[in-house]
């Protein structure tokens, strides 16, 4: 594989020990001959360390050849939004829980060394599509978990419409709706009963969030699939579009939402020699 000289570091410095993790990153990089890119953010941090900074994430990762994240997995697809459409690769070091999406733990950093040889590969996730339309406008964003139609605080139930490829399918009325990716198949998805996919496989995943029904199964719809959701519910309950954790939208009873796989992907690189179901095993088995 090609040779990564140029990092692009983006530490999440509310985690507990990433800054000190951080500072052997930038050590262990140097030692390797490789040139350190940071967040113009973060320059009182690390004056004097031999950084470049830069005052923009695109023009942080656009002048990198990879962008290293340390933290959660929220940090590494933060990154992946920047870095996909510049088709630069992604590594995550895990300073969060369970971190999915991370390729390192903070005790495997001496295997960065192998960005700067090569020695390394990648693979490839799919992202998600979509495309919110009112009556005034259409917004379109991108996901690499999922994207989630919910309800708001009040405890009321929302009823969701969901039509493939312009064919009407199904109804629920629940407390909302997941759309993921195989690479979010083990985040919230899971946790509301939805199945396990493997990440580099192209499928959408639709997950109801506590359905009032006797039949409340996910659904894998192919990647080729268009799926058009609308959500309506009383006057006075909120309904939310939320893109992987982070972006929320409101959505009105009469607007639309639009999921599809996207032509944009996220490229991870893959150090260890371990499957992505030793992978899950090992983070949710129980510790002895």
């Amino acid at each position: 594989m090609q040779s990564l000289k140029k990092i692009a570091l983006i530490p999440n410095l509310t985690k507990k020990g990433a800054y000190a993790c951080s500072l052997s990153t930038i050590g262990i990089l140097h030692e390797s001959g490789a040139e350190i890119h940071m967040p113009g953010t973060l320059r009182e941090k690390y004056n004097g360390l031999n950084v470049t900074f830069f005052d923009s994430t695109d023009s942080l990762i656009e002048a990198s050849d990879v962008a290293l994240t340390i933290g959660g997995d929220g940090t590494i697809i933060h990154a992946a939004r920047h870095a996909s459409p510049l088709k630069k690769p992604l590594l995550g070091i895990n300073m969060g829980r369970l971190g999915f999406v991370a390729g390192l733990e903070a005790d495997e950093l001496h295997m960065l060394k192998r960005l700067t040889t090569g020695d390394y590969t990648t693979e490839k996730r799919m992202m998600l599509r979509i495309v919110h339309t009112n009556a005034s406008e259409s917004r379109e964003f991108y996901s690499i978990n999922d994207a989630v139609i919910s309800r708001g605080s009040l405890s009321r139930l929302i009823d969701i419409d969901v039509s493939l490829d312009k064919d009407y399918i199904c109804h629920y009325r629940s407390d909302g709706l997941i759309f993921s990716t195989p690479t979010g198949s083990s985040a919230y998805s899971l946790a509301a009963g939805g199945p396990v996919v493997e990440p580099t496989m192209k499928c959408i995943v639709m997950t109801p969030i506590c359905p009032h029904s006797l039949f409340g199964r996910s659904v894998i719809f192919s990647h080729h699939s268009e799926l058009v959701v609308a959500a309506s519910c009383d006057d006075d309950t909120e309904v939310f579009l939320t893109i992987d954790g982070a972006k929320t939208i409101i959505v009105k009873r009469d607007d639309r939402i639009t999921v599809t796989s996207s032509e944009l992907g996220a490229e991870f690189i893959v150090l260890k020699d371990k499957s992505f179901y030793r992978v899950l095993h090992d983070k949710f088995a129980e510790k002895r």
